[in-house]
């Protein structure tokens, strides 16, 4: 079985694009027919961020209580059943609240890859990581 492939935006800092960037790159490819979706996106109240998230489909988002709080994580079951062609998934170094599937969310990641699913990811510089 082949497995997915990866596109990681890079930047040295928050705030420089990389989520921007991501999306664009996202727009590009939806336009020539290919099933794409949101399955997390940190927009960090930016408005021009908001906007390209804006037509896309969203993949609901996996809601964990913790503590009396109720998180809302990347829903990487959700995403398998959904199997889109491209996925978009933000902050790569994130990591998962107890209760979930995977400890970071780069492991979702690696899941999604053995599923052959095409991921866009948006990561700091400091907290890369190789992929087998």
């Amino acid at each position: 079985m082949k497995k997915g492939k990866l596109k990681i935006y890079f930047g040295y800092a928050a705030g420089v694009g990389k989520t921007f960037a991501m999306l664009e790159g996202a727009r590009e490819v939806q336009e020539s027919g290919i099933d794409v979706i949101s399955g997390y996106i940190e927009p960090h109240n930016r408005p021009e961020t908001s906007k390209l998230i804006e037509g896309l489909e969203t993949l609901r988002l996996k809601k964990i209580n913790y503590k009396g709080i109720q998180l809302k994580e990347f829903n990487l079951e959700e995403a398998l059943i959904r199997r889109p062609q491209v996925i978009l998934v933000d902050e790569l170094a994130h990591t998962n609240c107890h209760g979930s599937r995977n400890k970071k969310r780069f492991q979702d990641i690696e899941e999604l890859f053995e599923s052959r699913n095409r991921c866009f990811y948006n990561n700091k510089y400091s907290a890369s990581r190789k992929f087998k």
